[in-house]
């Protein structure tokens, strides 16, 4: 069953501004589970903060499975879940699949999500999920550095990124501040060491001259063309190389285990206070978690499933190796604050 697309106009910078807006919440109660008994045409809206690329072929995999006809609007994650506060009780989203655990965290503390069941929320691990079942999280993203293997071995490269603000790294290390895994890194940042660290890691890069690129695989491609030495990115850009990664010029480093630098985000989803009851929007995150959407993850954007036994991507380590930091994924909600700080150091 063909699904219909449709974009919202980019505006990055004045939804940054619409965070700030008041939400209007509906009732906290937990979505039902599909109704088989169901009549007529079936549709579901949902409002995607990951690109229609990657996206689209879960979609029609899902329509096909359900009958259900899916729209989605496709922007940028921070774009979104500032769509979402502006929009309120009046949203016409159902479901919100974010790039991140910050925007679905600050839309969950605006009381726009349900409660998920537990049937799904149990499914995923509990350092990748929220601690209120109001959002479940469906693929890890670690965070790592890419570097030119022809200037350095891996021991060269910090396995903390803290350190890349050194004049050492003066002018040699790229950075993609507008994407939301960057952003969520400094979140992250700022809730394990504090505001005035990360506002000091910041304007060290602005002062170091890091180049800015727009996109992480723009970065990526200017590593392994020697253009920039290092570049801040996450593993599935390099996993989902065309050719065998492990011959790219351009390798990874991870972080050091239990430090920021080791964080692993996740991409996830929750279903909006006025789709508590849509038998379409639970079966869609279901869908999400399930064996099927899993492996797709796995096998075609080269993520980190975190249902089940599936393994990780090849020639990155396993899950349970990364070795991520103490870090509630909940709390990084305060997505207002950490954009402005990037803002102020001159980065956006």
């Amino acid at each position: 069953m063909p699904s219909r697309r449709f974009r919202l106009t980019p505006l990055a910078l004045l939804g940054v501004a619409a965070l700030t807006l008041t939400a209007c919440a509906g009732a906290d109660t937990p979505a039902e589970a599909p109704d088989e008994t169901t009549e007529g045409p079936r549709t579901l809206t949902v409002y995607s903060g990951r690109d229609a690329e990657l996206v689209d072929p879960l979609i029609e995999m899902f329509e096909e499975q359900s009958g259900i006809t899916v729209e989605v609007r496709y922007a940028g994650t921070t774009e979104l879940a500032a769509q979402l506060l502006e929009e309120g009780e009046r949203t016409p989203a159902q479901v919100f699949l974010s790039q991140d655990a910050g925007a679905l965290g600050a839309v969950a503390e605006a009381g726009m999500f349900t409660t998920l069941p537990d049937e799904i929320t149990e499914l995923v691990p509990v350092e990748y999920t929220s601690t209120d079942d109001s959002w479940v999280g469906l693929t890890g993203r670690a965070r790592v550095i890419a570097y030119d293997s022809e200037k350095y071995t891996a021991d060269e490269v910090p396995g903390d990124v803290l350190e890349l603000t050194e004049p050492e790294w003066a002018g040699k290390v790229g950075i993609v501040p507008s994407n939301a895994s960057f952003q969520a890194f400094v979140t992250a940042l700022r809730v394990s060491e504090g505001d005035e660290a990360a506002k000091a890691w910041l304007e060290g890069l602005v002062a170091n001259d890091s180049p800015v690129y727009a996109r992480n695989g723009e970065l990526l491609e200017a590593v392994n063309a020697g253009a920039v030495d290092l570049g801040l990115i996450n593993h599935y850009y390099w996993a989902r190389s065309e050719q065998d990664p492990t011959t790219l010029r351009a390798q990874l480093k991870f972080g050091d285990p239990g430090s920021i630098s080791a964080l692993v985000n996740i991409t996830g989803a929750g279903i909006l206070t006025g789709a508590a009851d849509s038998p379409e929007a639970a079966e869609f995150v279901e869908f999400l978690v399930s064996e099927d959407a899993q492996t797709y993850f796995l096998e075609e954007t080269f993520e980190y499933p975190l249902v089940g036994d599936l393994p990780g991507p090849e020639g990155v380590p396993a899950r349970d190796e990364l070795g991520g930091p103490d870090i509630d994924l909940s709390d990084l909600s305060s997505l207002e604050e950490t954009v402005a700080m990037i803002t102020a150091a001159g980065l956006l």
